[in-house]
């Protein structure tokens, strides 16, 4: 077998791994690394947090190499990991969250600062502002289906939901998002 990491299939080195080769792990990470962080990304928007579900992933998937049975690809695996870290860490944003209104004080201004509003014009930040609005059952399926590009049957394997579910979240999340673009579009023309 070539011991050039990076020639060798993804089962090499997850065999490889197994056995203790830290070389074919740290390979299997940097293939995969790129996707992670776009899902996670997707899920949980540029912040700090991101990083740290990135890195937990892939702790979660070192710790899991032996309890891989190989039923989904590699990537799918390691995007499930990803995308249910994620999930676990918008609840405990939501908690967060909660117990902050619970102790808080005074009124609240919610309308954004007018210098803030001129830097969402961008594209790319606004799609991700409208994704943050949805709710993440739905942000999981349009950032596997719509960003990642995996196929109806990958995306209800990895979230362990019967296809009809992931067709009727992808739609509803369509229609969310569309109704949230339009919205901020009316209020910025």
């Amino acid at each position: 077998m070539d011991p050039d990491p990076k020639k060798r299939t993804d089962e090499e080195l997850l065999k490889a791994s197994r056995e203790g080769n830290i070389s074919a792990f740290e390979e299997l990470v940097r293939r995969y690394e790129p996707k992670v962080a776009r899902t996670v990304v997707s899920m949980l928007g540029p912040v700090d947090e991101a990083d740290d579900v990135g890195q937990e992933t892939f702790v979660r998937f070192y710790y899991g190499l032996k309890h891989f049975r190989g039923e989904a690809s590699i990537g799918t695996y390691i995007t499930r990991i990803a995308i249910n870290l994620s999930l676990n860490e918008l609840k405990r944003r939501e908690r967060r969250r909660s117990i902050f209104k619970r102790i808080e004080t005074g009124s609240r201004n919610d309308e954004p600062a007018a210098d803030n509003v001129l830097h969402h014009f961008e594209d790319r930040e606004i799609i991700r502002n409208a994704m943050e609005k949805l709710n993440p059952k739905f942000r999981a399926v349009v950032t596997l289906r719509l960003i990642e590009g995996y196929s109806t049957r990958e995306t209800a394997d990895i979230l362990r939901l019967p296809i009809g579910t992931v067709l009727s979240r992808l739609k509803r999340a369509q229609e969310k998002l569309q109704s949230i673009l339009r919205t901020y579009k009316e209020g910025f023309l």
